[in-house]
């Protein structure tokens, strides 16, 4: 087997809405997702000496979402090849709402297909939802209306902007502890209003909205000061990125972006993808 690579992405949420939870405790969603040119970077090649694949994840500890895609996919396809060793460069930052890990599971899915000899297995479809609401959508890249909790994506063309400046925190937030705090604050919505924003986004309008983001600043107060920098940098739309605590904001042109970010420290600036 030759070596095989592929970069996996990072994402904003250019607008979030939540609904409410459903009997199986999932929240339907609907959003706009956007793929940015900070990415992880992937390297999948034989373990000659492993007697099981190896996930190598520099700053990652505890159970690795790529280590469950790859699992996943040889228990689904019945792929028996020789132990792999999966080593994941880290660039998207861990628990940000940039959907790091979700990126590194779809990127371990296409990797692990193309090592069977499937590249772009339909398999890969049906298996991303069951690793996360993320992953579906980066099984590809670009800018997606997402609905469902996560499984239904449909490729938008691309936005007006040209540059995100993104200022990640150094807090990291858990996901499912933004929903229940999401649930507390009764920040989500009634089927009925969740209905009425996905009409106004497929009419193609995408508001600056993320029900999620009072949560996240409740339990990160910094994120308060992180959004009043960026829009005071000159931003555009200026968000929580998914459950955060990453802060974006959007610029018309990447020279803008970054003449403001050499204001902010720590910031970074992409381009969408």
């Amino acid at each position: 087997m030759t070596p095989l690579t592929t970069l996996a992405p990072g994402k904003v949420n250019l607008c979030l809405f939540v609904g409410e939870p459903r009997a199986d405790g999932y929240h339907p969603l609907v959003s706009v997702f956007q793929s940015v040119s900070l990415a992880d970077e992937l390297r999948l090649e034989p373990a000659p000496r492993a007697t099981a694949d190896e996930v190598v994840c520099s700053g990652v500890e505890g159970p690795n979402l790529a280590a469950r895609a790859l699992a996943a996919y040889r228990e689904a396809s019945g792929w028996d090849g020789p132990p792999v060793r999966l080593t994941i460069t880290k660039r998207v930052p861990i628990a940000a709402g940039m959907g790091g890990g979700s990126g590194d599971a779809a990127a371990a899915l296409r990797l692990a297909a193309e090592a069977a000899g499937r590249p772009g297995d339909p398999l890969l479809a049906e298996l991303a939802p069951t690793l996360g609401a993320d992953v579906p959508f980066q099984l590809a890249r670009g800018r997606a209306l997402v609905t469902g909790i996560g499984e239904h994506v449909e490729p938008l063309p691309p936005g007006p902007w040209g540059a995100l400046l993104l200022l990640p925190s150094p807090e990291a937030l858990s996901t499912p502890a933004v929903y229940r705090e999401a649930d507390r604050l009764g920040s989500v919505r009634a089927p009925a209003a969740l209905a009425t924003a996905e009409a106004q986004v497929r009419a193609g309008a995408v508001p600056a909205v993320n029900d999620l983001q009072a949560a996240a600043r409740s339990l990160c107060p910094a994120i308060g000061a992180a959004l009043a920098a960026v829009s005071a940098a000159g931003a555009g739309d200026v968000l929580v990125s998914g459950s955060g605590p990453t802060v974006f904001g959007t610029f018309d042109d990447i020279e803008r972006a970054e003449a403001a970010a050499r204001g902010l420290p720590g910031a970074l600036v992409v381009r969408p993808l």
